[in-house]
């Protein structure tokens, strides 16, 4: 049976349909959508709530000609599936497949690469002031969530537009207010008929005959202009948006087809910034995601018909949870420790945290930048703040790590979660660069532990040590190692030996200290007897350890699940070097390339950083 979804090539398709066809295809949507998600997992609540939206903004302007920049991507999914990806949905954020983000590469409809929040009215204004020089048309649309509003540059961007004035569109989809039903209707109300061609048109003959008016045409006109301000003040939350110079639209409800082709095309003929506001439900359309829109948000596979996510049975604890419990047990015994995390609460495993030390918990929203530089002002006040945050996401806030922590050389401890290769997320998400751009801070310890065992061991040394101070840990689970141990402190900069060899030393950091050895044991089968060291510290080196390693004129090889350029490796050369050793040395890590998406098995493979890879490429150096 051919379904109306199954008609839809590009979003020209859409614009004949009926409002009631329109409806039929957004539950086509959706089913095709949960079906599909429950197999490979991904970002599907926010992509639910945004359906009608979708069609909305398709049905109404052109693209690829007119452009739509999402921020994020998480809501995007409908967006890939009217866009002629509909037959390759299946293949979502799988190795080779098609992306979890709105991506450049892979379609003439996405017109801009996302996967970190908050940039999409900035990326817009950049394209409308383009577009201006070049004397185009089109029309630029950026679509945001009421959560990425929280970050400074999407405030930055909001502040830029308002005093450009250039044509802009910004649709803020606000998937956590519910419009009352009087302030709603009336308000949705009132945005049709303030963008409709009859007001627009009166406004317009109405402002120039109060300019006429000889001696008070001035006057009255500014009085007119603050009455319908403060009329639309009054009705909507808008004001703080008509502050930025944006002509506020909203709200309208998010899954009401016809209001929002209404409005848009209003929209559309405005000149100048103009905000729509829109509400929609998180997980609209599966009950189960309506009803746990943080767990849908980015989840696994998942049974269909209950909305139970499939969790992989036995085996070790994830390094998140061993993090979460840890910290508690660890501010248990010393009230002057305080998490913090930047809207990231059960991906950093702080909920726990969170219910039993709700006073010293801090969720700051995406807003890295004031996480960084809030844990430091905590830190001067004799509070030891750890900062929670997913490693690619501490990228955005370099600056406040180097100028408000190191610089201070405050006792900040930052737990990066998500270290190395992260799998299905891309290359957006994949935190392959936390070694090398920390390494260079003065002040700053960096640390990676091998197990569970040591990620405890490593927050004990991080919260007594006073100083900047950070430890990665990848996705996933663990290895398995007991943790009935103390979780007793390192010496700052110690390795360890973990093996004995004959033929040459791997140095290994992290993530890598298993597959390192296990790479150990099938050379040793082939007759190549290789000694083992977890480097444990990247910052500063056990340099006793590898000198002495250097110094018997054995070849080298350093592993890392990070980028070669400024990581591990290149700090074991530089040591050498600044030692007058010169050995055969061979780097392994991840090239001067971005890594696409797969799970982190494949991943590993493919960069040859797991046993296997590893065992080969020293084996093929070692005969060169």
């Amino acid at each position: 049976m051919t379904t109306i979804l199954d008609t839809i090539r590009t979003p020209q398709d859409i614009k004949g349909l009926t409002m009631g066809e329109l409806s039929s295809l957004a539950e086509e949507i959706r089913t095709f959508m949960v079906d599909t998600v429950a197999q490979t997992g991904g970002h599907l609540a926010s992509s639910l709530g945004v359906v009608e939206l979708t069609l909305a903004l398709h049905r109404v302007f052109d693209t690829p000609g007119d452009k739509i920049v999402w921020d994020v991507g998480h809501q995007t999914y409908a967006h890939k599936i009217i866009t002629g990806r509909k037959e390759r949905f299946p293949t979502l954020r799988q190795h080779g497949g098609l992306s979890g983000f709105p991506k450049r590469s892979e379609s003439v409809y996405d017109c801009f690469d996302v996967g970190h929040s908050s940039t999409s009215i900035s990326a817009a204004l950049g394209m409308a002031v383009a577009r201006d020089k070049l004397g185009g048309a089109e029309k630029i649309i950026a679509v945001i969530g009421d959560g990425s509003l929280t970050a400074g540059v999407a405030l930055e961007g909001l502040n830029q537009a308002g005093h450009l004035g250039r044509n802009l569109i910004v649709v803020l989809n606000d998937n956590e207010m519910s419009i009352s039903p009087n302030v709603g209707a009336l308000s949705s109300f009132l945005s049709r008929k303030l963008t409709s061609d009859f007001f627009v048109r009166l406004r317009k003959e109405a402002e120039g005959f109060l300019q006429g008016v000889p001696m008070f045409g001035k006057d009255l006109l500014a009085l007119a202009r603050r009455a319908e301000d403060s009329l639309k003040g009054f009705l909507t939350p808008g004001m703080l948006f008509e502050a930025w110079g944006f002509n506020y639209v909203g709200p309208l409800d998010g899954h009401d087809l016809e209001e929002l082709i209404t409005t848009l095309g209003n929209v559309s003929r405005l000149s100048g910034p103009v905000l729509v506001h829109v509400a929609t439900k998180k997980g609209k359309g599966y009950l189960p995601a309506e009803k746990k829109p943080s767990l849908f948000h980015g989840v696994g596979n998942f049974d269909r018909e209950t909305g139970e996510v499939h969790e992989s049975k036995g085996g070790a604890g994830t390094y998140t949870a061993v993090f979460g419990k840890t910290l508690i047990e660890m501010a248990e015994k010393d009230d002057r420790i305080v998490a913090i995390t930047a809207a990231m609460t059960d991906g950093t495993g702080l909920t726990g945290f969170r219910e039993r030390f709700p006073d010293r918990f801090f969720d700051v929203g995406i807003a890295e930048q004031h996480a960084v530089t809030f844990a430091a002002g905590l830190a001067c006040q004799g509070r030891k703040p750890v900062v929670a945050i997913y490693s690619t996401f501490l990228q955005r806030a370099y600056d406040n790590i180097l100028h408000d922590v190191c610089l201070q050389n405050l006792p900040v401890v930052f737990a990066l979660d998500r270290g190395g290769l992260v799998g299905s997320d891309g290359p957006t998400h994949h935190g392959v660069f936390d070694l090398s751009f920390l390494r260079h801070m003065p002040n700053m310890t960096i640390m990676a532990p091998r197990n569970e065992q040591e990620l405890r061991r490593a927050m004990v040394t991080a919260l007594g040590h006073d100083g900047p101070f950070a430890f990665r840990y990848p996705r996933g689970k663990g290895t398995g190692v007991s943790m009935t141990d103390p979780a007793n402190p390192f010496e700052i900069g110690q390795g360890e030996k973990l093996t004995d060899g004959a033929d040459g030393s791997i140095l290994a950091i992290g993530s890598m200290v298993s597959p390192a050895l296990e790479a150990a044991q099938l050379l040793k089968k082939e007759g190549i007897s290789l000694a083992v060291i977890d480097l444990r510290f990247a910052k500063p080196l056990d340099s006793s350890l590898i000198l002495d390693e250097a110094g018997g004129n054995k070849p080298i090889i350093t592993v890392e699940e990070n980028v070669l350029c400024g990581g591990v490796g290149s700090a074991v050369l530089e040591l050498m070097a600044a030692h007058g050793f010169s050995r055969p040395t061979l780097c392994l890590g991840l090239g001067d390339a971005f890594i696409e998406q797969g799970t982190q098995a494949e991943l590993r493979s493919g960069c040859r950083l797991d046993a296997p890879g590893i065992a080969d490429s020293v084996k093929k150096w070692l005969k060169d």
